[in-house]
């Protein structure tokens, strides 16, 4: 089970950043400026807080360590229930993400977990900021991290296939 998972677009644009900018991370943004959008940088450039919440590591194929995606343990509390599902829409994004000159922006879609997906998610822990710091490493990712469109993660309800 993912707490993270992305969208082929999202994917294609991963790995043409890090062809560009070298490692990544992701941090799902909180608020301030940027609202709650997804902020790309090359890892370092983004201090991860020691209470930050990694939600999984984006396995990009051809990238060794694969992108690690933070969110605020504040708002780890408030979306615990939700699997995010990292998109690509056009349009400019922040200045601070690294996609925003490429006319597009990562979006966020939540998608609420079943309560099986939530009873599975009970019997993992979480890695915080501070872990991670430390050198604390996931598992092995699971198979499962893409989608072929946000459809197929966040169906909407009353549309038939």
């Amino acid at each position: 089970m993912h707490r993270v998972v992305m969208t082929v677009a999202a994917r294609d644009l991963l790995r043409q950043l890090t062809g560009r900018h070298g490692p990544l991370m992701l941090h799902q943004s909180g608020g301030c400026c940027d609202g709650s959008a997804p902020m790309c940088y090359p890892v370092g450039d983004f201090i991860v807080g020691e209470r930050d919440v990694l939600l999984g590591v984006l396995e990009l194929g051809d990238v060794p360590d694969g992108v690690p995606v933070f969110i605020s343990g504040t708002q780890f509390e408030a979306w615990k229930h939700t699997q995010l599902v990292l998109d690509v829409v056009p349009g400019r994004g922040s200045g601070f993400s690294l996609e925003a000159p490429e006319g597009v922006r990562f979006l966020s879609r939540g998608r609420a977990f079943t309560v099986e997906e939530l009873d599975t998610l009970a019997g993992q822990s979480v890695l915080d900021g501070a872990s991670w710091k430390s050198g604390a490493r996931p598992g092995p990712a699971e198979p499962g991290q893409i989608v072929i469109d946000v459809a197929d993660a966040c169906p909407v309800p009353g549309l038939e296939s």
